[in-house]
């Protein structure tokens, strides 16, 4: 319809006319012509205003030439060191030859005598959006490996990837990774000697640890002997939770518990199983506890009876189970378990639908410590593992002697406990009480 004043049409034509004028108005808007170098430079001579130098680069290099800027990390290092804790009292504070304050090209650090140097490398993306939380989840994780050693840690490098973006982006992502970082370092009393940060697609940090300990002291993965308990010092489910968080599955008090998990430290546990007599340990990581477990029993020639129904599993991890949201290494970890027992556990008779049994395969992000300890110590062990607020402790299963530890000779009756028949062979991993 056109009108103007007091006439009125009614046609086709008039539409299409009205849409040729709204175009032809808003081209005005939208079409604009390729401004070369020279023409800016020109127009901005002209309003008498300096074209601002773009702080993004045309390109992004590799090799040495993808470091963050030096003013960037000049200017972090400054702010981190202001508000670090003062740490010329902490042990070991004078075998440091060389490390952050100086401008060398490497740490050196002295072991101290009858002492053995313990090293550790680890390295991930980032599982949560802030930088800060995502530095102390980090450090806990690396750190552990030195625990579960039952070494004392000492000092470690940071290997950081920050996202591309501006420097001043870039600053401040770096700075809150750090203080996280450091943060977490300090209450283990360790210290930061050095590190090295790159640009790339998406945030990951990692950390080259270093301790040491008494050559006596030394845990082993082969330490388990039989008559022990096992314990388990912190709740499972990162891996399927995160997965979930991924696909906008898991609700934030799921993922809080997540988080605030991974933000426990496994040092004070460790030192607590250790005063308990502890022979073996290792932390449940990426593996799953299914994975770390088959590692000490194949390490240690025993056998395991393992009480799935004793696992703690951290809020909301069954039910992403049930919904089979899984991360993306749990099936690796599923067939490499399933593959190095396939007689011990006939296929076809595992519960594969079951929580209980899902979440022995689940990848762990700064999880517990697992350890063997005499039986006769376990309910005091785990008194004060909980008084020292490690609440999901428990004990999750009873080591025995292994008469075949071939893990291919094991009866098939592995789901119902031991066999008393005469004459059959033991199991290197019995799974009990569903």
């Amino acid at each position: 319809i056109a009108s103007w004043g007091p006439f009125a049409i009614h046609a086709q034509w008039c539409r299409r006319w009205k849409d040729s004028i709204d175009r032809k108005f808003m081209s005005l808007f939208s079409d604009f012509p390729e401004m070369s170098f020279q023409q800016a430079g020109a127009v901005a001579r002209t309003i008498a205003v300096p074209a601002p130098p773009s702080q993004r680069p045309p390109m992004y290099c590799a090799g040495c030439g993808s470091k963050v800027g030096a003013s960037t990390l000049t200017r972090v290092l400054r702010r981190v060191r202001a508000e670090a804790p003062d740490d010329t009292d902490w042990p070991g504070r004078n075998a440091i030859y060389a490390g952050l304050e100086t401008p060398d090209d490497a740490a050196i650090v002295q072991v101290p005598n009858g002492q053995l140097a313990v090293h550790s490398v680890d390295h991930f993306s980032a599982l949560v959006d802030d930088p800060f939380i995502f530095g102390q989840i980090c450090v806990n994780h690396c750190l552990s490996d030195l625990f579960a050693m039952g070494a004392t840690s000492h000092s470690a490098l940071a290997l950081a990837t920050i996202p591309y973006g501006t420097d001043p982006k870039q600053e401040e992502t770096l700075y809150q990774l750090l203080s996280g970082a450091l943060r977490a370092l300090a209450n283990a009393k360790t210290f930061l000697v050095g590190g090295h940060t790159t640009e790339g697609a998406s945030l990951s940090l990692g950390f080259a640890c270093n301790g040491w300990i008494r050559p006596d002291q030394v845990w082993r993965k082969r330490g388990m002997v039989p008559g022990q308990s096992l314990i388990l010092t912190k709740a499972l489910g990162t891996g399927t939770l995160f997965a979930a968080d991924q696909q906008r599955q898991a609700k934030g008090r799921w993922i809080e518990a997540a988080i605030d998990s991974m933000l426990q430290s496994n040092l004070a546990a460790a030192e607590c199983l250790k005063q308990y007599g502890a022979t073996a340990c290792t932390d449940v990581t990426g593996f799953g506890l299914a994975g770390h477990l088959l590692e000490m029993i194949q390490a240690s020639k025993v056998n395991v009876a393992l009480e799935v129904s004793a696992l703690s599993l951290l809020p909301g991890a069954a039910h992403t189970l049930n919904d089979r949201i899984v991360s993306s290494l749990h099936q690796r970890n599923q067939a490499s378990v399933i593959s190095a027992m396939q007689s011990a556990i006939p296929t076809e008779r595992l519960p594969t639908h079951l929580p209980a049994f899902q979440i022995l395969f689940d990848p762990q992000t700064s999880g517990g410590l697992l350890a063997s300890v005499p039986s006769e110590n376990t309910s005091d062990c785990l008194a004060a593992l909980h008084r020292l607020g490690y609440g999901q402790s428990a004990c999750i299963g009873q080591t025995s002697a292994n008469t075949d530890s071939a893990l291919n000779h094991a009866s098939d009756s592995a789901l119902d406990g031991a066999s008393d028949r005469p004459g059959a062979r033991t199991k290197p991993l019995t799974i009990t009480k569903w």
